[in-house]
């Protein structure tokens, strides 16, 4: 049996129906795709060693990433600040939580 927890949402939907032996041209109808890509996803939802998606949180945006670089260079928030045209306070928090996204 496959680890449900590890697909998608659409995956683990159309796998429930066929469970609940719904007929795959209903499965295809109620998604509005043919018969054929509902057989794919069957297919390729059951393949091993998938795993989820990293959680979007987990990437730095350009400006947290840019802002770790000047800080690990030795730029205080006094002189960044200027260059997003925000106030030394926000490049802090920014600072904060980028450390706080890759601590995890």
């Amino acid at each position: 049996m496959v680890d449900t927890e590890n697909l998608r949402p659409v995956e683990r939907r159309i796998r429930r129906l066929v469970q609940l032996e719904t007929p795959r041209v209903d499965i295809a109808h109620q998604f509005r795709r043919t018969p054929e890509f509902i057989d794919r996803v069957i297919e390729l939802s059951e393949l091993s060693g998938r795993t989820a998606p990293a959680p979007s949180s987990a990437r730095l945006r350009p400006i947290e990433r840019r802002i770790l670089r000047w800080r690990d260079e030795g730029a205080s928030h006094a002189e960044i600040g200027p260059r997003f045209h925000r106030s030394p306070g926000f490049v802090e928090q920014v600072e904060t939580l980028a450390r706080y996204k890759l601590a995890r």
